[in-house]
């Protein structure tokens, strides 16, 4: 969104609406059989479980290049067209460069924060307050009733660190986009847009809450604290991946940019 992609401003509006649904679902989900929490640091020792896990992810970087590499080619990438500054300011970035910023920040995230990257409780956390603005008790949903969140509804929004990390990553991505000169927001959201855009995000964040995170702190976070959660959650979105793209043919918008 913050990278001028339109019809993402209904899907973050799905988002919300999606994540403060599946808390009033989930004492259903809690009760859901568990395999508990699993850490691969502390069931292999942490050595054992970083090694472990660069090894499968190495894995993981060779099949696919080597499947992409059987489809398509041993294609040479186009050279970007400017280097030094102009490059670091309008990009784009090598991937390693983008992987190792990443993974700085993320490290920085948990030394200030005392937490890894998230960003669904901010956007949870946001339609809360909307609907209790609204005028709706939510303390009666057992989810809201805990201290946390009790003080994180009473406190402004932006005393929340997620939250507050959630506005610096749109305005860090209009930057972005801005300094690369490709924020050039649609002013028409063409109507073949709006029931997937809206569909699309209700099942982000109902998605995104029952599975304790989305790709960043369930994914990105989970695999970088050895959690086993985080692989299962990889797992699943390498397998749902496919049938999002034939659902996307189904709606009419296989065209459409995607998040």
């Amino acid at each position: 969104m913050g990278g001028g992609t339109t019809p993402l401003t209904l899907t973050l509006a799905g988002f919300m609406v999606g994540t403060v649904l599946a808390t009033f679902h989930m004492p259903f989900w809690w009760a859901m059989p568990s395999l508990g929490e699993i850490s691969l640091g502390e069931t292999l020792g942490w050595t054992e479980a970083v090694v472990f896990q660069l090894a499968a992810l190495a894995l993981v970087a060779g099949a696919v290049w080597w499947v992409e590499r059987r489809r398509l080619g041993a294609r040479p990438r186009p050279r970007p067209r400017v280097g030094g500054w102009a490059r670091l300011v309008h990009g784009p970035w090598p991937l390693l460069a983008g992987g190792v910023a990443l993974a700085t920040l993320n490290a920085l995230t948990l030394a200030l924060a005392g937490h890894p990257w998230g960003i669904t409780w901010g956007l949870t956390l946001s339609g809360g307050k909307a609907l209790q603005a609204a005028g709706y008790d939510l303390a009666t949903a057992p989810f809201w009733s805990g201290e946390f969140q009790q003080a994180a509804l009473a406190a402004p929004l932006l005393a929340d660190v997620t939250a507050a990390m959630d506005l610096g990553l749109v305005l860090g991505a209009l930057l972005g986009a801005g300094l690369a000169g490709r924020f050039a927001p649609a002013r028409r959201i063409p109507l073949r847009f709006v029931a997937p855009s809206l569909l699309g995000g209700l099942l982000l964040g109902y998605g995104a809450l029952i599975a304790f995170g989305c790709n960043i702190a369930a994914y990105f976070g989970g695999i970088a604290s050895t959690s086993l959660h985080g692989w299962l959650w990889g797992l699943a979105a390498l397998l749902g991946t496919p049938v999002g793209l034939r659902l996307r043919t189904l709606f009419g918008v296989d065209q459409a940019p995607s998040c």
